[in-house]
C-alpha cells in the first residue's frame, strides 16, 4: 500500500464478512466494515454479471469526503480501503491490485 496520506484506512475480510486485518482509525467499527464490505462486492458481483458487464473488477463509491475502493483478493477475500478526496485514484488502484494479487497467493 502507499505510505502517503491518500489512504486513510484499509480493512481485509472475508467474503462472509469477518475481518481478518484492518488498519482503521478508532471511529470506524471492524466488525460494520467487514459486513458492508461483504455485502457490497457480492451485490457488485451479482449487479455485473446480471447487467452483462462480465466479472467485476472493483467496486467504486464516492462520498463527500473521499471515496471508498473493494476488490475481490482472490476467491476468500475482499480489499477495502478508504482514500482522501484528493487521492490519485490511479495509484490508490495500482496498489489495491499488486495487494489483492499477494493476499490471494498467501490466502491460496
Amino acid at each position: 500500500m502507499q505510505e502517503d496520506t491518500d489512504i486513510q484506512a484499509a480493512a481485509l475480510v472475508s467474503l462472509d464478512g469477518f475481518t481478518m486485518a484492518s488498519a482503521l482509525p478508532a471511529s470506524m467499527q471492524p466488525d460494520r466494515v467487514g459486513a458492508m464490505s461483504a455485502a457490497i462486492l457480492g451485490l457488485g458481483e451479482r449487479a455485473a454479471a446480471e447487467l452483462g458487464r462480465g466479472h467485476l473488477s472493483q467496486v467504486f463509491i464516492e462520498g463527500d469526503n473521499g471515496y471508498v475502493l473493494l476488490m475481490a483478493a482472490g476467491d476468500r477475500a475482499v480489499l477495502t480501503v478508504m482514500a482522501d478526496a484528493n487521492a490519485k485514484l490511479g495509484l490508490v488502484i495500482y496498489d489495491m491490485r499488486a495487494a489483492a494479487a499477494n493476499i490471494a497467493e498467501v490466502l491460496g
